[in-house]
């Protein structure tokens, strides 16, 4: 499990295991260093409306082809860290998904040889001001303030196809599915993404979320995990 961390006044990357972390022979503890979150991406590529029965929970047909859209790189936060609320928004919501990290350069790169260029997968939560999102009429606002992008804790190798994904609130249940319910899997998204943009070391592409997305508040406790990759923990505050 590959793991960006801070110790210090360095920013350093290891191998996570156990309650330690090593760092080119260097061991930490993991309690005594701050956990980042696990890439610097110059993008986020997110995929709207990738799950079936999402797509059947908002009554909406399944995209043709895959609907993306852009998080700033501004956005991303670790693990531990707060997700704030912005002055401007009364209705943010939770997004839990599985993001997948890319290893190494690329462009139009087809889907048969996308696992070529991936680095490992992640938990991910697409914040959303979702009443600012249907005031717009498009998503850029809604999606881009900061602290808006969580992910971590880790970068893990995983078979993508069918791991099973959950969000809690407060330690409730709000969202449970499987990444086999995606509409368009991780090497067609690479595949159609790499063809319109080229993708860079450390950029993060987010699948989608499954049904079951729901109002945070401050005060309010959010975690999601896909399985296999540890989980993603955040508290939520209100901006000033």
């Amino acid at each position: 499990m590959m793991v960006r961390f801070r110790s210090g006044d360095e920013v350093l990357t290891g191998e996570a295991g156990g309650r330690s972390i090593d760092a080119g022979g260097r061991v930490y503890d993991l309690d005594e260093v701050e956990v980042l979150a696990p890439a610097e991406p110059t993008k986020v590529v997110c995929a709207g409306l990738n799950y079936a029965e999402h797509a059947k929970e908002l009554s909406m047909e399944q995209p043709k082809e895959p609907i993306i859209f852009l998080k700033p790189p501004t956005a991303v936060i670790g693990p531990g860290r707060y997700i704030v609320i912005p002055p401007s928004s009364s209705q943010v919501d939770y997004e839990g998904e599985m993001a997948v990290v890319i290893g190494k350069r690329c462009r139009n790169v087809s889907a048969k040889d996308a696992d070529d260029y991936i680095l490992g997968y992640t938990n991910f939560n697409d914040v959303t001001a979702r009443d600012l999102q249907r005031r717009d009429g498009q998503w850029t606002r809604a999606k881009s303030f900061d602290t808006f992008a969580p992910m971590g804790p880790y970068v893990v190798e995983a078979d993508p196809s069918s791991l099973k994904i959950k969000t809690w609130v407060n330690g409730s249940l709000r969202q449970s599915s499987d990444t086999s319910d995606l509409i368009f899997s991780v090497p067609e998204l690479i595949e159609f993404i790499s063809g319109i943009m080229t993708l860079l070391p450390g950029d993060v592409i987010a699948t989608g979320t499954p049904p079951g997305v729901g109002l945070l508040k401050a005060g309010d406790f959010v975690e999601v995990e896909v399985q296999g990759l540890s989980k993603l923990k955040n508290g939520v505050v209100s901006g000033i």
